[in-house]
């Protein structure tokens, strides 16, 4: 093992210990308030926002790696498409958060950020154009007519065309900005600084993925995980 592959395999292992513990528990919803013991979790000022969301049902697609965080947009992309066949519903009936942590957190960056760390992001993610083989320099997620890739279509634009919003893992971005950083002889701090200036539209920054999508089930909003 090289020098450079030790050294991935180490910030592999430190990244999936932020975030890839989900794989397992992160399909077993629930941490919401017990309506036997009459438990009511503590709230906080900074999660206010969980309940600002409009809409009469509420959903939380979790993601933690590159190709789930793509094929979340399919999963929420057909949540909002079967209510509104079958019940006859609305897009704006639902609150719809798609939560990209952990190595699925890079697919929350702009296009600029691509371009210039492709591939790194590659080497980090393992996410590839299956075409061509070679790392993206766009946000895979814009790309039309892609029905080879695991968002089946479901583009970052027909996401925001149905009012899905996104929450961001700080703890990841933190992360992609020191290998950024390292990588190219760069300041962690003006390369987070620039990581969170080219955030998607309809996303916010939250402390850790994890953490958000456990108080998104305290506001009641249903858990799906994208693996």
């Amino acid at each position: 093992m090289t020098e450079r592959d030790l050294r991935s395999s180490t910030r592999r292992s430190l990244l999936t210990g932020l975030g890839g513990a989900a794989l397992g528990a992160g399909a077993m919803s629930i941490a919401r308030a017990d309506q036997h013991t009459g438990f009511q979790p503590q709230r906080h000022e900074e999660d206010a926002w969980y309940d600002e969301m409009p809409g009469t049902h509420r959903a939380w697609v979790d993601t933690s790696f590159a190709e789930g965080g793509m094929e979340g947009l399919h999963y929420a992309r057909n949540i909002l498409e079967g209510h509104k066949m079958a019940y006859d519903g609305s897009y704006s009936d639902y609150a719809m958060i798609v939560c990209w942590r952990s190595y699925s957190t890079v697919l929350g960056y702009k296009d600029p950020i691509w371009a210039r760390y492709g591939e790194i992001i590659a080497d980090e993610t393992g996410l590839k154009d299956p075409r061509t083989g070679r790392p993206y320099t766009v946000i895979p997620v814009t790309l039309p007519d892609r029905l080879d890739l695991p968002n089946f279509g479901a583009t970052l634009e027909v996401a925001l065309e149905r009012g899905i919003k996104f929450a961001l893992c700080n703890a990841a971005t933190t992360y992609f900005a020191d290998v950024f950083a390292r990588e190219t002889d760069g300041s962690a701090k003006e390369i987070h600084a620039d990581l969170v200036l080219n955030a998607v539209p309809e996303s916010r920054f939250v402390a850790t993925g994890v953490l958000a999508t456990t108080r998104a089930q305290e506001f009641g909003y249903s858990l799906l995980y994208s693996a």
